[in-house]
């Protein structure tokens, strides 16, 4: 059974002056704006966002998901996890691009210790869609229990 999400973007004017929106199916985004500065000047948010923005909690949320699924056949439930995905971009030849994920995980799950918590995150980084289709770029994790 194939899945199939879906969202929208708009754009007007030139690619340093002009601006646009994202929206998504589920209404989770609608009418976000997006714009040069919201991607290179701007990085509190409050102006709008970015598409590295948008793939750092894709990927911060797939992770989390494959994790507990992981941790749930490995005979463990967490309590909480909680994950900080950051899309590093810089200069690549004459424009921008990403240059690697770090995905920083702190968990809360009774009766694992760090070795094995580290070794299922590892599987879920590895396996999340997300991880699978963003490997053209480094991955990097951090794994801790608090």
């Amino acid at each position: 059974m194939a899945l199939h999400r879906k969202a929208t973007a708009s754009w007007s004017g030139t690619g340093k002056e002009g601006a646009g929106s994202i929206s998504s199916t589920s209404g989770a985004l609608n009418g976000i704006p997006h714009s040069f500065t919201t991607r290179f000047v701007s990085e509190d948010g409050k102006a709008g966002t970015n598409p590295e923005e948008l793939i750092a909690a894709a990927h911060a949320s797939c992770f989390t998901m494959k994790m507990s699924f992981v941790l749930n056949a490995a005979g463990f439930t967490a309590d909480k996890l909680d994950c900080t995905a950051t899309v590093t971009m810089d200069k690549v030849g004459e424009g921008m691009g990403v240059t690697g994920i770090h995905l920083d995980l702190v968990g809360t799950v009774p009766g694992i210790d760090a070795a094995a918590f580290q070794e299922c995150a590892e599987n879920a980084k590895a396996n999340c869609p997300i991880s699978q289709l963003l490997k053209s770029v480094p991955i990097t994790l951090s794994a801790k229990l608090a």
